[in-house]
């Protein structure tokens, strides 16, 4: 295996499990990424709870 994609939920249970995988992919040379989360396309900012903009702002990326 090359990588290890990773698609928890975004709850405190599936934060803790994304990084125990990773920790043990990691250990045995495998790339680990995860799906992304955020706001989604076509989403009302104003609906957006604070813990979704919040990691969406975390995990921006530049504009190119």
């Amino acid at each position: 295996m090359r990588e290890l994609i990773l698609a928890t939920n975004p709850t405190v249970e599936g934060e803790a499990t994304a990084h125990y995988l990773a920790e043990l992919a990691q250990t045995a040379g495998v790339r680990v990424s995860r799906l992304a989360h955020g706001v989604p396309l076509g989403g009302e900012l104003e609906y957006i709870d604070r813990g979704t903009l919040a990691h969406a702002f975390g995990s921006r990326l530049p504009l190119s």
